[in-house]
Protein backbone atom coordinates (compact mmCIF):
# COMPACT_ATOMS: atom_id res chain seq x y z
CA UNK A 1 0.00 0.00 0.00
CA UNK A 2 0.89 3.75 -0.67
CA UNK A 3 0.98 6.52 2.07
CA UNK A 4 -0.72 9.78 1.11
CA UNK A 5 2.64 11.04 0.53
CA UNK A 6 3.69 8.48 -1.77
CA UNK A 7 0.57 9.06 -3.60
CA UNK A 8 0.75 12.68 -4.07
CA UNK A 9 3.72 12.16 -5.90
CA UNK A 10 2.49 9.52 -7.72
CA UNK A 11 -0.40 11.61 -8.64
CA UNK A 12 1.92 14.33 -9.70
CA UNK A 13 3.96 11.94 -11.94
CA UNK A 14 1.08 10.52 -13.46
CA UNK A 15 -0.38 13.55 -14.02
CA UNK A 16 3.12 14.76 -16.45
CA UNK A 17 2.51 11.56 -18.62
CA UNK A 18 1.37 11.69 -22.31
CA UNK A 19 -2.15 11.09 -23.34
CA UNK A 20 -1.91 7.87 -25.22
CA UNK A 21 -0.03 6.22 -21.91
CA UNK A 22 -2.63 2.84 -22.77
CA UNK A 23 -2.32 1.47 -18.51
CA UNK A 24 -3.60 4.98 -17.32
CA UNK A 25 -6.75 6.88 -17.95
CA UNK A 26 -8.10 9.91 -15.76
CA UNK A 27 -12.28 10.51 -15.27
CA UNK A 28 -13.54 13.99 -14.39
CA UNK A 29 -16.58 11.20 -12.52
CA UNK A 30 -17.81 14.61 -11.16
CA UNK A 31 -21.39 12.91 -9.04
CA UNK A 32 -21.44 8.63 -10.92
CA UNK A 33 -19.55 6.74 -13.50
CA UNK A 34 -21.40 3.95 -15.34
CA UNK A 35 -20.40 0.76 -14.06
CA UNK A 36 -20.33 -1.29 -16.97
CA UNK A 37 -18.03 1.42 -18.72
CA UNK A 38 -16.05 1.41 -15.06
CA UNK A 39 -15.54 -2.58 -15.57
CA UNK A 40 -14.50 -2.15 -19.50
CA UNK A 41 -11.32 0.30 -17.77
CA UNK A 42 -10.60 -2.12 -15.59
CA UNK A 43 -10.40 -5.22 -18.26
CA UNK A 44 -8.70 -3.07 -20.49
CA UNK A 45 -6.17 -1.15 -17.82
CA UNK A 46 -4.88 -4.50 -16.30
CA UNK A 47 -4.41 -6.24 -20.05
CA UNK A 48 -2.71 -2.92 -21.16
CA UNK A 49 -0.55 -3.26 -17.67
CA UNK A 50 0.61 -6.63 -18.48
CA UNK A 51 1.51 -6.14 -21.54
CA UNK A 52 3.46 -3.23 -20.86
CA UNK A 53 5.29 -5.00 -18.53
CA UNK A 54 3.52 -2.64 -15.71
CA UNK A 55 2.42 -4.37 -11.96
CA UNK A 56 -0.46 -2.06 -12.10
CA UNK A 57 -2.97 -0.12 -13.97
CA UNK A 58 -4.26 3.03 -12.72
CA UNK A 59 -8.01 4.75 -13.15
CA UNK A 60 -8.31 7.77 -11.92
CA UNK A 61 -11.52 9.65 -10.66
CA UNK A 62 -11.75 13.43 -10.23
CA UNK A 63 -9.09 15.10 -12.76
CA UNK A 64 -9.66 15.92 -16.19
CA UNK A 65 -8.03 13.69 -19.78
CA UNK A 66 -6.76 16.60 -21.36
CA UNK A 67 -4.06 18.14 -20.55
CA UNK A 68 -2.74 19.85 -18.23
CA UNK A 69 -5.12 17.74 -15.99
CA UNK A 70 -6.82 20.50 -14.18
CA UNK A 71 -8.01 18.74 -10.76
CA UNK A 72 -11.54 19.13 -10.14
CA UNK A 73 -12.52 16.69 -7.68
CA UNK A 74 -15.33 13.87 -7.97
CA UNK A 75 -17.72 12.53 -5.60
CA UNK A 76 -18.12 9.53 -6.97
CA UNK A 77 -19.16 6.80 -4.22
CA UNK A 78 -18.88 9.14 -0.87
CA UNK A 79 -19.22 6.19 1.94
CA UNK A 80 -15.83 4.68 1.75
CA UNK A 81 -18.18 1.28 2.52
CA UNK A 82 -19.60 1.98 -0.94
CA UNK A 83 -16.44 3.11 -2.27
CA UNK A 84 -14.82 -0.32 -0.77
CA UNK A 85 -18.00 -2.48 -2.19
CA UNK A 86 -16.14 -1.74 -5.48
CA UNK A 87 -13.72 -4.68 -5.31
CA UNK A 88 -16.47 -7.33 -4.75
CA UNK A 89 -18.83 -5.82 -7.38
CA UNK A 90 -15.64 -5.81 -9.92
CA UNK A 91 -15.17 -9.12 -8.84
CA UNK A 92 -18.33 -10.92 -9.48
CA UNK A 93 -17.56 -9.65 -13.50
CA UNK A 94 -14.05 -10.77 -14.46
CA UNK A 95 -12.05 -13.80 -14.30
CA UNK A 96 -12.20 -13.70 -10.50
CA UNK A 97 -9.94 -10.56 -9.79
CA UNK A 98 -10.44 -7.02 -8.59
CA UNK A 99 -8.59 -3.63 -7.61
CA UNK A 100 -5.40 -4.21 -5.49
CA UNK A 101 -6.34 -1.23 -3.72
CA UNK A 102 -9.19 1.89 -3.86
CA UNK A 103 -7.28 5.30 -2.36
CA UNK A 104 -8.39 8.53 -2.10
CA UNK A 105 -6.41 11.84 -1.81
CA UNK A 106 -7.29 15.11 -0.92
CA UNK A 107 -5.41 17.88 -3.35
CA UNK A 108 -6.31 21.65 -3.04
CA UNK A 109 -9.28 20.54 -1.11
CA UNK A 110 -10.41 18.33 -4.17
CA UNK A 111 -10.78 14.86 -3.37
CA UNK A 112 -9.38 12.30 -5.64
CA UNK A 113 -9.55 8.58 -6.44
CA UNK A 114 -6.91 6.57 -7.53
CA UNK A 115 -7.64 3.39 -8.24
CA UNK A 116 -4.84 0.44 -8.97
CA UNK A 117 -5.98 -2.20 -10.76
CA UNK A 118 -3.84 -5.43 -10.94
CA UNK A 119 -1.76 -6.81 -14.23
CA UNK A 120 -3.64 -9.63 -16.08
CA UNK A 121 -1.86 -12.65 -14.93
CA UNK A 122 0.20 -14.31 -16.96
CA UNK A 123 -1.54 -16.57 -19.37
CA UNK A 124 -5.05 -15.22 -18.23
CA UNK A 125 -6.12 -11.68 -19.98
CA UNK A 126 -8.43 -10.56 -17.96
CA UNK A 127 -12.26 -10.15 -18.71
CA UNK A 128 -14.89 -8.15 -18.45
CA UNK A 129 -18.41 -9.85 -18.49
CA UNK A 130 -16.65 -12.69 -20.43
CA UNK A 131 -15.51 -10.10 -22.78
CA UNK A 132 -11.25 -8.79 -23.33
CA UNK A 133 -10.87 -5.43 -23.93
CA UNK A 134 -7.87 -3.08 -24.42
CA UNK A 135 -6.93 0.15 -25.11
CA UNK A 136 -5.12 1.74 -28.63
CA UNK A 137 -4.19 4.86 -27.34
CA UNK A 138 -6.44 6.89 -25.66
CA UNK A 139 -9.37 4.71 -27.30
CA UNK A 140 -10.79 1.89 -25.92
CA UNK A 141 -11.82 -1.25 -27.72
CA UNK A 142 -11.48 -4.68 -28.11
CA UNK A 143 -8.35 -6.97 -26.99
CA UNK A 144 -6.94 -7.42 -30.31
CA UNK A 145 -6.13 -11.14 -31.07
CA UNK A 146 -2.42 -10.61 -31.46
CA UNK A 147 -2.45 -9.22 -27.53
CA UNK A 148 -4.97 -11.67 -26.54
CA UNK A 149 -2.17 -14.90 -27.54
CA UNK A 150 0.93 -12.50 -26.42
CA UNK A 151 -0.42 -12.62 -22.66
CA UNK A 152 -1.79 -16.62 -23.05
CA UNK A 153 1.99 -17.60 -24.16
CA UNK A 154 2.66 -16.21 -21.25
CA UNK A 155 1.39 -18.74 -19.32
CA UNK A 156 4.25 -20.86 -17.04
CA UNK A 157 4.94 -24.61 -17.72
CA UNK A 158 3.66 -27.28 -16.23
CA UNK A 159 5.24 -28.08 -12.71
CA UNK A 160 3.70 -31.40 -12.74
CA UNK A 161 5.71 -32.59 -15.90
CA UNK A 162 9.17 -31.92 -14.89
CA UNK A 163 11.07 -35.01 -14.60
CA UNK A 164 13.02 -36.29 -11.19
CA UNK A 165 16.12 -38.01 -13.04
CA UNK A 166 17.29 -39.49 -9.45
CA UNK A 167 14.21 -41.01 -8.66
CA UNK A 168 13.50 -45.21 -9.39
CA UNK A 169 10.33 -47.32 -9.08
CA UNK A 170 11.70 -48.31 -5.70
CA UNK A 171 10.91 -44.43 -4.66
CA UNK A 172 6.72 -45.38 -5.29
CA UNK A 173 4.56 -46.81 -2.69
CA UNK A 174 3.16 -50.37 -3.34
CA UNK A 175 -0.25 -49.85 -1.53
CA UNK A 176 -0.52 -46.66 -3.88
CA UNK A 177 0.64 -48.48 -6.98
CA UNK A 178 -1.27 -51.42 -6.39
CA UNK A 179 -4.93 -49.28 -5.88
CA UNK A 180 -3.60 -46.68 -8.87
CA UNK A 181 -3.80 -50.08 -10.99
CA UNK A 182 -7.25 -51.06 -9.36
CA UNK A 183 -8.40 -47.70 -10.36
CA UNK A 184 -7.64 -47.93 -13.83
CA UNK A 185 -9.08 -51.57 -14.42
CA UNK A 186 -12.31 -50.04 -12.77
CA UNK A 187 -12.53 -47.47 -15.20
CA UNK A 188 -11.44 -49.83 -18.16
CA UNK A 189 -12.79 -52.59 -17.10
CA UNK A 190 -11.96 -54.55 -21.19
CA UNK A 191 -8.05 -54.01 -19.81
CA UNK A 192 -8.69 -55.80 -16.76
CA UNK A 193 -6.95 -58.43 -17.40
CA UNK A 194 -4.15 -57.05 -19.55
CA UNK A 195 -3.51 -54.46 -17.02
CA UNK A 196 -2.61 -56.94 -14.16
CA UNK A 197 0.03 -58.24 -16.68
CA UNK A 198 1.64 -55.03 -17.00
CA UNK A 199 5.10 -54.60 -15.25
CA UNK A 200 5.32 -50.97 -13.62
CA UNK A 201 6.86 -49.27 -15.87
CA UNK A 202 4.54 -49.90 -18.54
CA UNK A 203 1.50 -49.07 -16.31
CA UNK A 204 3.37 -46.29 -15.26
CA UNK A 205 3.95 -44.82 -18.79
CA UNK A 206 0.05 -45.85 -19.92
CA UNK A 207 -1.03 -42.88 -17.47
CA UNK A 208 2.22 -40.88 -18.35
CA UNK A 209 3.75 -40.53 -14.81
CA UNK A 210 6.55 -41.92 -16.48
CA UNK A 211 8.04 -40.43 -19.17
CA UNK A 212 11.54 -41.35 -21.19
CA UNK A 213 12.08 -43.98 -18.26
CA UNK A 214 12.02 -41.82 -15.72
CA UNK A 215 9.58 -40.66 -12.77
CA UNK A 216 7.53 -37.21 -13.45
CA UNK A 217 6.92 -34.54 -9.94
CA UNK A 218 3.17 -35.59 -10.48
CA UNK A 219 4.07 -39.51 -9.89
CA UNK A 220 6.10 -38.58 -6.82
CA UNK A 221 2.67 -36.51 -5.20
CA UNK A 222 0.46 -39.10 -6.38
CA UNK A 223 2.61 -42.38 -5.51
CA UNK A 224 5.65 -41.29 -4.08
CA UNK A 225 6.81 -42.64 -0.40
CA UNK A 226 6.86 -40.38 2.03
CA UNK A 227 10.67 -40.20 2.25
CA UNK A 228 10.65 -39.43 -1.59
CA UNK A 229 9.51 -36.04 -1.05
CA UNK A 230 13.30 -35.14 -1.28
CA UNK A 231 13.06 -35.42 -4.94
CA UNK A 232 10.72 -32.47 -4.95
CA UNK A 233 12.80 -30.18 -2.86
CA UNK A 234 12.35 -27.17 -1.80
CA UNK A 235 8.43 -28.22 -2.63
CA UNK A 236 7.26 -29.33 0.70
CA UNK A 237 4.72 -31.98 -0.93
CA UNK A 238 2.29 -31.52 2.14
CA UNK A 239 -0.81 -31.07 2.98
CA UNK A 240 -1.29 -30.15 6.55
CA UNK A 241 -4.48 -30.90 8.75
CA UNK A 242 -5.66 -27.71 11.52
CA UNK A 243 -8.14 -28.02 13.79
CA UNK A 244 -9.29 -25.06 15.31
CA UNK A 245 -10.79 -24.35 18.54
CA UNK A 246 -11.05 -25.66 22.05
CA UNK A 247 -9.53 -28.53 21.33
CA UNK A 248 -6.14 -27.66 18.99
CA UNK A 249 -4.03 -29.61 16.81
CA UNK A 250 -2.35 -30.18 13.66
CA UNK A 251 -0.85 -32.66 11.58
CA UNK A 252 1.43 -32.77 7.87
CA UNK A 253 0.47 -35.17 5.48
CA UNK A 254 3.06 -36.21 2.52
CA UNK A 255 3.03 -38.33 -0.44
CA UNK A 256 0.90 -40.35 -1.58
CA UNK A 257 -1.45 -38.47 -2.01
CA UNK A 258 -3.44 -41.06 -3.33
CA UNK A 259 -3.78 -43.14 -0.24
CA UNK A 260 -3.16 -39.96 1.95
CA UNK A 261 -6.41 -37.85 1.44
CA UNK A 262 -8.14 -40.63 3.16
CA UNK A 263 -6.06 -40.40 6.22
CA UNK A 264 -6.81 -36.82 5.80
CA UNK A 265 -10.62 -37.33 5.96
CA UNK A 266 -10.29 -39.72 9.20
CA UNK A 267 -8.89 -36.83 11.00
CA UNK A 268 -12.13 -34.77 10.74
CA UNK A 269 -14.38 -35.73 13.16
CA UNK A 270 -18.02 -36.11 11.39
CA UNK A 271 -21.01 -35.92 13.89
CA UNK A 272 -24.37 -36.54 12.57
CA UNK A 273 -27.49 -34.24 12.91
CA UNK A 274 -31.58 -34.73 13.36
CA UNK A 275 -33.64 -32.91 11.80
CA UNK A 276 -37.70 -33.03 12.09
CA UNK A 277 -39.37 -32.31 8.91
CA UNK A 278 -42.67 -30.53 8.82
CA UNK A 279 -45.65 -33.40 8.83
CA UNK A 280 -42.78 -36.35 9.25
CA UNK A 281 -42.85 -38.94 11.90
CA UNK A 282 -39.22 -40.07 11.14
CA UNK A 283 -36.18 -37.51 11.24
CA UNK A 284 -33.58 -37.05 8.74
CA UNK A 285 -30.55 -37.79 9.95
CA UNK A 286 -27.21 -35.81 8.43
CA UNK A 287 -24.15 -35.92 8.16
CA UNK A 288 -21.93 -33.00 9.61
CA UNK A 289 -19.83 -33.54 5.81
CA UNK A 290 -20.43 -36.25 3.20
CA UNK A 291 -16.59 -37.83 2.44
CA UNK A 292 -17.32 -37.45 -1.16
CA UNK A 293 -17.70 -33.41 -1.17
CA UNK A 294 -14.86 -33.80 1.19
CA UNK A 295 -12.63 -35.40 -1.21
CA UNK A 296 -13.33 -34.10 -3.88
CA UNK A 297 -12.30 -30.53 -2.92
CA UNK A 298 -9.34 -31.66 -1.62
CA UNK A 299 -8.53 -33.36 -4.69
CA UNK A 300 -9.01 -30.15 -6.57
CA UNK A 301 -6.55 -28.39 -4.13
CA UNK A 302 -3.80 -31.45 -5.24
CA UNK A 303 -4.86 -30.95 -9.27
CA UNK A 304 -4.93 -26.73 -9.26
CA UNK A 305 -2.08 -25.81 -6.32
CA UNK A 306 0.61 -23.57 -7.95
CA UNK A 307 3.18 -26.14 -7.06
CA UNK A 308 6.15 -23.56 -8.82
CA UNK A 309 4.87 -20.81 -5.39
CA UNK A 310 6.51 -24.29 -2.79
CA UNK A 311 3.68 -23.68 -0.49
CA UNK A 312 1.70 -26.36 1.06
CA UNK A 313 -1.90 -27.15 1.02
CA UNK A 314 -4.17 -26.28 4.58
CA UNK A 315 -7.04 -27.60 5.18
CA UNK A 316 -8.34 -25.82 8.68
CA UNK A 317 -11.46 -27.38 10.80
CA UNK A 318 -13.47 -25.59 12.61
CA UNK A 319 -16.40 -26.34 15.11
CA UNK A 320 -18.81 -25.49 12.34
CA UNK A 321 -16.95 -25.42 8.74
CA UNK A 322 -13.86 -26.98 7.04
CA UNK A 323 -11.49 -24.31 4.93
CA UNK A 324 -9.40 -25.66 2.26
CA UNK A 325 -6.91 -23.40 1.17
CA UNK A 326 -4.37 -23.61 -2.07
CA UNK A 327 -2.31 -21.55 -3.41
CA UNK A 328 -2.51 -19.70 -6.86
CA UNK A 329 -5.95 -17.98 -8.68
CA UNK A 330 -8.47 -19.46 -9.43
CA UNK A 331 -7.08 -20.74 -12.95
CA UNK A 332 -9.30 -21.04 -15.45
CA UNK A 333 -13.01 -18.82 -15.60
CA UNK A 334 -15.08 -17.81 -12.53
CA UNK A 335 -17.14 -19.98 -10.17
CA UNK A 336 -20.27 -18.91 -11.60
CA UNK A 337 -19.15 -20.52 -15.20
CA UNK A 338 -18.97 -23.97 -13.56
CA UNK A 339 -21.74 -23.80 -11.22
CA UNK A 340 -24.61 -22.19 -12.97
CA UNK A 341 -23.06 -22.64 -16.79
CA UNK A 342 -21.83 -26.33 -16.82
CA UNK A 343 -18.66 -24.76 -18.38
CA UNK A 344 -15.65 -26.77 -19.85
CA UNK A 345 -12.58 -25.67 -18.52
CA UNK A 346 -10.07 -24.84 -21.75
CA UNK A 347 -6.72 -25.70 -19.60
CA UNK A 348 -5.21 -26.98 -16.37
CA UNK A 349 -2.41 -25.31 -14.30
CA UNK A 350 -0.85 -29.03 -13.95
CA UNK A 351 -2.41 -30.54 -16.86
CA UNK A 352 0.05 -34.18 -16.25
CA UNK A 353 -0.94 -34.03 -12.95
CA UNK A 354 -4.52 -33.43 -13.68
CA UNK A 355 -4.62 -36.53 -16.23
CA UNK A 356 -3.05 -38.52 -13.98
CA UNK A 357 -5.62 -37.75 -11.63
CA UNK A 358 -8.41 -37.86 -14.02
CA UNK A 359 -6.87 -41.80 -14.45
CA UNK A 360 -6.74 -42.57 -11.18
CA UNK A 361 -10.71 -41.36 -11.14
CA UNK A 362 -9.62 -38.87 -8.21
CA UNK A 363 -11.11 -35.97 -10.20
CA UNK A 364 -13.13 -35.23 -13.69
CA UNK A 365 -12.08 -33.10 -16.29
CA UNK A 366 -14.92 -31.63 -17.61
CA UNK A 367 -15.17 -29.00 -14.50
CA UNK A 368 -18.76 -30.89 -13.63
CA UNK A 369 -16.74 -31.33 -9.95
CA UNK A 370 -18.17 -27.66 -8.40
CA UNK A 371 -21.53 -28.13 -9.47
CA UNK A 372 -21.35 -31.83 -8.30
CA UNK A 373 -20.47 -30.58 -4.55
CA UNK A 374 -23.09 -27.84 -4.19
CA UNK A 375 -25.73 -30.34 -5.65
CA UNK A 376 -24.92 -33.05 -3.01
CA UNK A 377 -24.72 -30.21 -0.66
CA UNK A 378 -28.18 -28.98 -1.01
CA UNK A 379 -29.19 -33.06 -1.00
CA UNK A 380 -27.90 -33.13 2.37
CA UNK A 381 -29.83 -30.09 2.79
CA UNK A 382 -27.02 -28.11 3.91
CA UNK A 383 -25.86 -24.76 3.78
CA UNK A 384 -24.06 -24.29 0.68
CA UNK A 385 -20.17 -24.28 -0.01
CA UNK A 386 -18.57 -21.05 -0.69
CA UNK A 387 -15.24 -19.47 -2.38
CA UNK A 388 -13.45 -17.08 -1.37
CA UNK A 389 -11.12 -15.46 -3.93
CA UNK A 390 -10.72 -12.16 -2.14
CA UNK A 391 -6.91 -13.09 -1.84
CA UNK A 392 -6.02 -13.14 -6.21
CA UNK A 393 -3.29 -15.64 -4.93
CA UNK A 394 -5.11 -18.15 -2.65
CA UNK A 395 -8.29 -20.43 -3.24
CA UNK A 396 -10.35 -20.49 -0.05
CA UNK A 397 -13.14 -23.17 -0.01
CA UNK A 398 -15.46 -23.41 2.86
CA UNK A 399 -18.09 -26.32 3.43
CA UNK A 400 -20.31 -25.13 6.24
CA UNK A 401 -20.56 -27.99 8.90
CA UNK A 402 -23.45 -27.25 10.55
CA UNK A 403 -27.17 -25.68 9.82
CA UNK A 404 -27.60 -22.37 9.93
CA UNK A 405 -31.13 -21.50 9.60
CA UNK A 406 -33.31 -24.41 10.21
CA UNK A 407 -36.29 -22.98 8.04
CA UNK A 408 -33.84 -23.30 5.01
CA UNK A 409 -33.02 -26.73 5.45
CA UNK A 410 -36.87 -27.82 5.73
CA UNK A 411 -37.59 -25.56 2.95
CA UNK A 412 -35.17 -27.87 1.01
CA UNK A 413 -36.42 -30.88 2.77
CA UNK A 414 -39.94 -30.26 1.60
CA UNK A 415 -39.41 -28.49 -1.74
CA UNK A 416 -37.33 -30.63 -3.93
CA UNK A 417 -37.56 -29.07 -6.62
CA UNK A 418 -36.43 -25.99 -6.33
CA UNK A 419 -33.50 -25.00 -8.94
CA UNK A 420 -29.83 -24.57 -7.48
CA UNK A 421 -30.26 -20.93 -8.35
CA UNK A 422 -33.46 -20.34 -5.89
CA UNK A 423 -31.15 -22.33 -3.23
CA UNK A 424 -28.79 -20.39 -3.59
CA UNK A 425 -29.98 -17.50 -3.46
CA UNK A 426 -32.04 -18.58 0.13
CA UNK A 427 -28.86 -20.14 1.21
CA UNK A 428 -27.20 -16.35 1.09
CA UNK A 429 -30.42 -14.92 2.63
CA UNK A 430 -29.83 -16.88 5.44
CA UNK A 431 -26.25 -16.30 5.42
CA UNK A 432 -27.31 -12.51 5.23
CA UNK A 433 -25.51 -11.74 2.08
CA UNK A 434 -27.14 -9.32 -0.57
CA UNK A 435 -29.40 -11.15 -3.11
CA UNK A 436 -29.86 -9.68 -7.01
CA UNK A 437 -33.21 -7.23 -6.71
CA UNK A 438 -34.54 -9.91 -9.55
CA UNK A 439 -33.59 -12.96 -7.26
CA UNK A 440 -35.92 -11.68 -4.53
CA UNK A 441 -38.80 -10.81 -6.63
CA UNK A 442 -38.79 -14.89 -8.35
CA UNK A 443 -38.68 -15.61 -4.50
CA UNK A 444 -41.48 -13.52 -3.29
CA UNK A 445 -43.72 -14.34 -6.14
CA UNK A 446 -43.52 -18.10 -4.72
CA UNK A 447 -44.54 -16.47 -1.08
CA UNK A 448 -40.53 -18.18 0.19
CA UNK A 449 -39.41 -14.49 1.39
CA UNK A 450 -40.72 -10.98 2.75
CA UNK A 451 -39.70 -8.23 3.27
CA UNK A 452 -38.67 -4.62 1.40
CA UNK A 453 -35.80 -5.59 -1.00
CA UNK A 454 -32.20 -5.75 0.17
CA UNK A 455 -33.55 -6.61 4.05
CA UNK A 456 -35.06 -9.68 2.89
CA UNK A 457 -36.44 -12.64 5.18
CA UNK A 458 -38.16 -15.73 5.53
CA UNK A 459 -41.67 -15.40 4.56
CA UNK A 460 -44.76 -15.94 7.00
CA UNK A 461 -45.72 -19.21 5.03
CA UNK A 462 -42.38 -21.00 5.61
CA UNK A 463 -42.16 -19.89 9.49
CA UNK A 464 -45.53 -21.59 9.84
CA UNK A 465 -44.16 -24.65 7.83
CA UNK A 466 -40.94 -24.32 9.97
CA UNK A 467 -42.90 -24.08 12.92
CA UNK A 468 -40.64 -20.77 13.97
CA UNK A 469 -43.23 -18.24 14.33
CA UNK A 470 -41.51 -16.16 16.79
CA UNK A 471 -38.28 -15.64 14.86
CA UNK A 472 -41.08 -14.25 11.50
CA UNK A 473 -42.31 -11.73 14.13
CA UNK A 474 -38.38 -10.83 15.13
CA UNK A 475 -37.50 -10.42 11.54
CA UNK A 476 -40.85 -8.95 10.11
CA UNK A 477 -41.55 -6.42 13.28
CA UNK A 478 -45.20 -4.74 13.93
CA UNK A 479 -46.91 -2.18 11.77
CA UNK A 480 -46.17 1.12 12.39
CA UNK A 481 -49.29 2.26 14.48
CA UNK A 482 -47.79 -0.33 17.24
CA UNK A 483 -44.35 1.47 17.47
CA UNK A 484 -46.67 4.98 17.30
CA UNK A 485 -48.64 3.71 20.51
CA UNK A 486 -45.54 2.79 22.40
CA UNK A 487 -44.53 6.21 21.93
CA UNK A 488 -47.42 7.79 22.83
CA UNK A 489 -48.08 5.89 26.13
CA UNK A 490 -44.61 6.78 26.99
CA UNK A 491 -44.76 10.74 26.75
CA UNK A 492 -48.37 10.33 28.54
CA UNK A 493 -46.30 8.89 31.63
CA UNK A 494 -43.06 11.29 31.19
CA UNK A 495 -44.64 14.14 29.20
CA UNK A 496 -41.40 14.94 26.93
CA UNK A 497 -38.80 12.21 25.13
CA UNK A 498 -35.55 12.94 24.03
CA UNK A 499 -34.55 11.23 20.35
CA UNK A 500 -32.05 9.34 22.64
CA UNK A 501 -35.08 8.02 24.87
CA UNK A 502 -37.14 6.90 21.58
CA UNK A 503 -34.31 4.79 20.42
CA UNK A 504 -34.01 2.93 23.76
CA UNK A 505 -37.79 2.05 23.64
CA UNK A 506 -38.17 1.35 19.60
CA UNK A 507 -34.74 0.37 18.75
CA UNK A 508 -34.61 -3.64 20.20
CA UNK A 509 -38.15 -3.81 19.34
CA UNK A 510 -37.75 -3.34 14.91
CA UNK A 511 -36.49 -6.12 12.60
CA UNK A 512 -33.56 -8.06 13.09
CA UNK A 513 -33.16 -8.53 9.69
CA UNK A 514 -32.45 -4.37 9.97
CA UNK A 515 -29.34 -2.85 10.24
CA UNK A 516 -28.36 -1.07 12.75
CA UNK A 517 -28.38 1.87 10.33
CA UNK A 518 -31.64 0.74 8.52
CA UNK A 519 -33.03 1.09 11.90
CA UNK A 520 -32.05 4.29 13.34
CA UNK A 521 -33.63 5.71 10.00
CA UNK A 522 -36.72 4.06 10.43
CA UNK A 523 -37.26 5.59 13.80
CA UNK A 524 -36.86 8.65 12.11
CA UNK A 525 -39.44 8.03 9.16
CA UNK A 526 -41.94 7.01 12.04
CA UNK A 527 -41.36 10.56 13.90
CA UNK A 528 -41.54 12.50 10.83
CA UNK A 529 -44.90 10.99 10.24
CA UNK A 530 -46.29 11.41 13.68
CA UNK A 531 -45.50 14.87 13.33
CA UNK A 532 -46.93 15.08 10.21
CA UNK A 533 -50.39 13.76 11.80
CA UNK A 534 -50.21 15.98 14.35
CA UNK A 535 -49.42 13.41 16.94
CA UNK A 536 -46.05 14.85 18.13
CA UNK A 537 -44.54 18.01 18.14
CA UNK A 538 -40.76 18.82 18.65
CA UNK A 539 -40.51 21.59 21.46
CA UNK A 540 -37.01 21.99 21.71
CA UNK A 541 -34.17 22.29 18.58
CA UNK A 542 -34.09 20.72 14.54
CA UNK A 543 -30.18 19.36 15.92
CA UNK A 544 -31.65 18.31 19.46
CA UNK A 545 -35.41 17.62 19.21
CA UNK A 546 -37.70 16.98 22.21
CA UNK A 547 -40.78 15.47 22.02
CA UNK A 548 -44.58 16.18 22.89
CA UNK A 549 -47.98 14.75 22.83
CA UNK A 550 -50.25 17.12 20.76
CA UNK A 551 -53.44 17.79 22.57
CA UNK A 552 -55.34 16.42 19.34
CA UNK A 553 -55.86 12.90 20.83
CA UNK A 554 -55.26 10.77 17.14
CA UNK A 555 -54.68 7.28 18.46
CA UNK A 556 -58.14 6.70 19.76
CA UNK A 557 -58.99 6.68 15.73
CA UNK A 558 -56.14 4.89 14.58
CA UNK A 559 -57.58 1.46 16.61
Amino acid sequence: MFTEEQLIVKLTEFRSMPIETEWLEFKEAKKDFDSRKLGKYFSALSNEANLKKKQSGWLIFGIKDKLPRTIVGTRYRISKKDLESLKHEIAQQTNGITFQEIYEVEVNKKRVILMQIPAALPGIPTSWQGHYHGRNGSSLGALSLPEQDEIRNQAPKDWSTELCPNASIKDLDRDALKLARKKVASKNSRLKAVIKKWKDEVFLEKIKLLQDGQLTRAAIILLGKPEASVRLSPHPVQITWRLMGEEEGYEHFGPPFLLNIEEIYNKIRNVNYRIQPFNRLLPVEIAKYDPNIVLEALNNCIAHQDYFQNARIIVTEYRDKLVLQNIGNFFDGKVEDYLLHERTPYRYRNTLLAQAMVSLDMIDTLGMGIRRMFHEQRKRFMPMPEYDLSDRNNVKMIIPGTIINENYTRILIEKKDLELTDVLALDRIQKKQKISSEAARGLKKRNLIEGRYPAVYISAAVAEIASDKARYIKNRGFHDAHYEKMILKYLDKFKTATRREIDELILNKLPEIFEPGQKIKKISNLLSKMKKNRLIINSGIKSKPLWKRTKIDKIKNRK
